[in-house]
């Protein structure tokens, strides 16, 4: 406001020259002296050209306009009349000030990261363009922003493809999707990038929990009868003991007896599945870590002997979470742990970005590489005896909670789990 002032003044100050200059001329021109007319002349200059500076600065700038050629696809189809018709609107009707900031706000706060590629700048020069983008390559999301930068400028035009990228909450997989323009004649790429490991995982869960859902079902619904009725004719051999042989008898009483106790082992096995469909909602409190942990310890303390260690750092960590749930998620790590080491570590710290992290390490094993992407899919098992149902309701309960949990690669031996909120 102070500039536009100042400029207003001189602009007024130049008028004001300009007319002195005038009246004066007027005057003289009863006694013309050519020198002293070319003198008013010259004097002249200096506030005209102030005046005209200072309108010139005043006056409403229009937004320059780039001058864009494209090749944008969608589905490998091109649409240039469309884009070229467009683009000769806005070359006639320029838009405004305030439509530009508007355009630039949108972009700004865009769900989809959006990175520009520039190949005149160097070797896939890439550089983000929104906030999502900046918060991708934050501290807390991408470990490797260069790999990340790298993959961008690898992908071709004109396609959409499925890419995974290393986070800090593991892998990450995302849909990217890349298109061709020249600004102002350099050759420039854009690309838009749209995380979905969250919206995957949580479809996936749900597909498994429908199918849980309608097995078990289904099973009991056979199951029910089947024990029932083996149970009835328990009942109804021994009624008719003795109008059959001892050795039918004795026959029919162990199939019986077999039928039964299978049907009964596989009602609770069945049983152990609609764990999955029903869990509760999460209903999330402010939850001290070190007080969860002390409750944890004094809980599972007498099976690992002092063997089992826990540590908060800082020790007044608290996060939002279900306690119950979160509980349930660590004691089902800790008894895989100790069916397979002898000793445990479960450590909670703040990881870059701020996140909450909880690692659960022992000294077993540890999972076979080949197995790795298996261990958290309900009815897979690595156990002569196992279900399958512990490490998929590990995973169900972190993710209801809004969290991640991974298995990572061990530095020594055992197996290492991340829970990241």
């Amino acid at each position: 406001m102070a500039s536009e002032r100042m400029l207003k003044l001189g602009v007024a100050a130049g008028a004001a020259g300009l007319m002195a200059l005038s009246v004066a001329a007027d005057l003289l021109s009863s006694t013309p002296e050519p020198r002293r007319i070319v003198l008013c002349g010259l004097l002249a200059v200096a506030p005209a050209a102030l005046m005209w500076q200072c309108l010139r600065r005043l006056a409403p700038r229009a937004p320059r306009m780039e001058t864009v050629h494209s090749r944008f696809t969608d589905d490998d189809t091109a649409r240039p009349t469309a884009y070229s018709a467009d683009a000769r609107a806005s070359v006639a009707h320029p838009p405004s000030t305030d439509t530009m900031l508007a355009l630039e706000a949108r972009l700004e706060h865009a769900p989809i990261a959006l990175f520009r590629i520039d190949h005149a700048a160097g070797a896939g020069a890439v550089s983000p363009l929104n906030a999502a983008a900046r918060r991708l390559l934050a501290p807390g999301r991408a470990s490797a922003p260069q790999d990340l930068h790298q993959l961008l400028a690898a992908q071709p035009v004109g396609h959409r493809q499925l890419v995974s990228f290393d986070t800090e909450r593991g892998a990450e997989r995302a849909l990217v999707a890349v298109s061709a323009l020249a600004v102002q004649g350099a050759s420039q790429r854009l690309a838009a990038l749209m995380p979905v490991e969250s919206e995957l995982e949580a479809e996936a869960l749900n597909a498994w929990r429908e199918l849980v859902q309608v097995l078990t079902h289904e099973i009991m619904n056979s199951l029910t009868p089947v024990a029932s009725l083996s149970r009835t004719a328990c009942g109804l051999l021994d009624e008719a003991q003795a109008n059959l042989p001892s050795d039918i008898h004795a026959d029919l009483g162990t199939a019986l007896d077999a039928i039964a106790r299978r049907a009964a082992s596989l009602v609770d096995f069945v049983g152990s599945y609609r764990s999955l469909c029903t869990v509760p909602q999460a209903e999330a409190q402010r939850v001290l870590l070190e007080e969860l942990f002390d409750r944890l310890k004094a809980l599972l303390e007498p099976q690992w002997q002092g063997k089992l260690t826990f540590s908060v750092e800082p020790a007044s960590l608290e996060v939002m979470i279900d306690p119950g749930q979160l509980e349930q998620a660590l004691i089902n790590l800790l008894k895989n742990a100790s069916e397979a080491g002898t000793q445990a570590q479960v450590r909670a710290r703040l990881s870059r970005g701020g996140r909450l992290r909880i690692e659960v390490a022992d000294n077993g094993p540890g999972v076979p590489e080949a197995l790795a992407a298996h261990i958290f899919t309900p009815f897979f098992s690595t156990k002569k005896q196992g279900r399958g149902i512990g490490l998929a309701m590990v995973r169900h309960l972190v993710h209801a909670n809004g969290g991640t949990v991974r298995h990572a690669r061990s530095v020594g031996a055992g197996a290492r789990f991340i829970l990241t909120f």
